[in-house]
């Protein structure tokens, strides 16, 4: 072997060091999450965005406005095709829905369940993000018992629908749930499911769990408040400091009712035998005005309550019951719904004005330009802190591959 050859040994080994160097940052700085699949939920914050009103801005204006506000998971109400072509090309996830009034159609007739994912599904995939669908919406518990047995019916024959057309991977499927299929929610280790529904609930879980969808409720401390303003402190139903509860069974703090509900939730269904389901929030959020009965009902306890929630959702953290599950909330709603029927409260929960412009600061962008200052430059700086900690963690941890090869 001559000098030459010998020279370029050590020559070659650094080169694939370093080679193998940029390899090792390139899979830190960018994981594999397996095969590429629509993510039914991206984070933790999304948006229901209703449109019982006369006032609002135009689907594409709808999509511009979402994307200035970075938010990427809109819930709504219906499969309005003029929302599902603003959609398209746009890269925001879209949960769609079977309204109430179809549930016995779908559940009396599994051809006609396969006609409504042709018309609103499949011609638009992939360009329109379609990641979920809703089957009905407070059903159990709500006013019109008829709905109560077709529920079940309609969600497996939409599912069926869904795995002929092979998207029963792709699309989830779920159905929102209020209060109101709960007994009582306090403490809240004590909630059960009423007994009553669980003739109704328990075949819907049941098939839930075989499908793995989660558990989603609509979860709103405001009409906790306002149904007992003189025993519930509203520090605790506004994410405010308070002294919060112990609940006396299982010794966990609580020091916001948010929390409080979704444990709520998850103790209803373990009790029903259902351990392992995730429970998310379809709906929760505060009215910025109301009746004068709605105790409350303020624009700065809208803002708030919706500050707040949006900071303990970009933590990405657990409850006190399940501290390693970040909790996933769709707020409600995009904007005050003008034509709404029912109580004052219902037609201002809206974060943004008709025009676009933000209804009060809580860090998002309008359509135009606004006078309110920006309150949660802190967020911003907690997300982008994590992104440095995150590449931070990877630079170190390629250094001390390297080393460990060198060596």
């Amino acid at each position: 072997m001559d000098c030459g050859a010998v020279s370029m040994v050590p020559h070659r080994r650094g080169c694939n060091h370093w080679v193998l160097l940029l390899f090792c940052c390139c899979l830190l700085a960018f994981p594999s999450h397996g095969p590429l699949m629509v993510e039914a939920f991206v984070g933790a914050y999304g948006i229901n965005y209703g449109r019982i009103a006369n006032n609002i801005p135009s689907p594409d204006k709808v999509v511009e406005l979402l994307r200035n506000s970075k938010i990427r998971n809109v819930k709504i109400y219906d499969a309005d095709h003029s929302v599902l072509d603003a959609f398209k090309g746009s890269g925001l996830n879209l949960v769609i829905a079977i309204p109430n009034g179809l549930v016995k159609d779908m559940a009396a007739n599994e051809s006609r369940s396969m006609e409504w994912l042709n018309q609103n599904v499949q011609p638009y995939l992939p360009q329109t993000r379609i990641v979920g669908i809703t089957v009905g919406n407070e059903v159990l518990g709500g006013q019109d018992q008829s709905l109560y047995e077709p529920l079940v019916e309609a969600v497996k024959n939409v599912y069926n629908g869904l795995k002929s057309l092979h998207l029963e991977s792709k699309i989830e499927l779920f159905t929102p749930h209020s209060e109101a299929v709960f007994a009582n929610s306090y403490p809240p280790s004590a909630c059960i499911f009423k007994e009553e529904l669980m003739a109704y609930m328990k075949p819907l879980l049941d098939f839930f769990s075989m499908i793995g969808s989660p558990f989603y409720v609509n979860a709103y401390p405001f009409l906790a408040y306002i149904s007992d303003p003189e025993h519930i402190d509203i520090n605790y139903a506004l994410f405010k400091p308070n002294k919060g509860i112990v609940d006396p069974n299982t010794n966990l703090h609580y020091d916001n009712m948010f929390d409080a509900q979704i444990d709520a939730a998850y103790a209803a269904l373990q009790a029903a035998g259902y351990n392992n389901m995730e429970v998310r929030v379809a709906e929760t959020g505060w009215a910025s005005s109301g009746d004068e009965n709605e105790a409350g009902a303020s624009s700065e306890n809208a803002r708030t309550y919706n500050f707040n929630l949006r900071k303990r959702l970009f933590l990405r953290k657990g409850t006190p019951l399940k501290p390693k599950r970040p909790v996933k909330a769709y707020i409600f709603a995009l904007f005050n719904e003008n034509q709404k029927p029912g109580p004052g409260s219902e037609r201002h929960y809206g974060l943004f004005l008709p025009d676009g412009r933000i209804s009060y600061d809580i860090g998002l962008s309008g359509l135009l330009p606004s006078s309110a200052s920006s309150s949660v430059l802190s967020i911003k700086k907690l997300r982008a802190g994590g992104w440095i900690v995150h590449y931070l963690a990877t630079v170190i941890l390629s250094i001390f591959i390297f080393l460990a090869i060198v060596t």
